[in-house]
């Protein structure tokens, strides 16, 4: 084998493999615009969700102040439910004993 065809085997080898590889390599001005558009847009909706998670984050721990704030106003309000529940018992109880008097005296 001759210097010159070697030469030419290496020029057919290194043509063959940049003719398979520049298609795949191969983006067009359009192509690289439209994907750096979506990166941008996906940069950008990133961007409004972290906003979003950190607002909801922020509005769930207010309401979990407001839960605790309601919790010990209900119970100061069951306590007082109980508390006229028994005074209710007593009352009606005092009623019941004198009706039942009252009823003694007629016979």
């Amino acid at each position: 084998m001759s210097v010159s065809s070697l030469k030419s085997q290496v020029e057919e080898s290194q043509q063959e493999q940049q003719e398979t590889v520049s298609p795949a390599l191969a983006f067009s001005a359009n192509d690289f615009a439209s994907l750096e558009d979506r990166i941008l847009r996906t940069i950008e909706l990133v961007k409004r969700e972290r906003q979003a998670r950190t607002a909801a984050e922020e509005r769930a721990l207010h309401a979990e102040a407001r839960a605790s704030e309601q919790e010990s106003v209900v119970d100061q309000l069951t306590q007082e439910l109980r508390s006229l529940q028994a005074e209710r018992d007593q009352v009606r109880q005092r009623v019941e004993r004198l009706l039942a008097q009252l009823d003694a005296l007629e016979l």
